[in-house]
């Protein structure tokens, strides 16, 4: 039974230390004390959120010289909305609260700076009563026939 003796323990591996405890200024104080080799190296744009950075595109960037843009909704269909929805006697947050949508939404749309959506612009065709889309702007909308 010499060989089960309960006093004695014996450790077989010590756990190396985790990646924080390995970073922290005190390890790497000890590891000075000890003699053993520290690398330090500041990372670039280490803090940042940028997952890929701008220079190898810049060139390409420069050389493009189409002009890319979305299309907005033209000034015309923002006048037949303010003219349709002042017609119904509501304002722009009346109008937004019937389709769901915030009043910003509204003021984009009626001031043209809006890129065109069809479901917003088929569901304000609805609560104002005008066709904002195709060859019939600004005349009134047909209810839809049922069958």
């Amino acid at each position: 039974m010499a060989e089960a003796d309960w006093d004695t323990v014996t450790y077989l591996r010590k756990k190396a230390p985790t990646a924080s405890q390995a970073k922290s200024k005190q390890a790497i104080n000890a590891a000075q004390r000890r003699g053993e080799e520290v690398d330090t190296s500041k990372k670039f744009n280490a803090a940042s959120n940028k997952q890929h950075s701008s220079a190898k595109d810049t060139a390409k960037l420069d050389r493009e010289t189409e002009e890319l843009h979305h299309e907005r909704v033209t000034l015309d269909v923002g006048r037949w909305i303010m003219k349709g929805r002042q017609a119904k006697e509501m304002t722009q947050k009346d109008l937004a609260t019937k389709i769901n949508e915030k009043p910003q939404v509204i003021q984009d749309y009626e001031s043209g700076k809006a890129i065109p959506n069809n479901q917003v612009l088929g569901k304000i065709e609805r609560v104002i009563g005008l066709k904002l889309r195709g060859r019939e702007k600004g005349q009134p909308l047909q209810p839809k026939k049922k069958k």
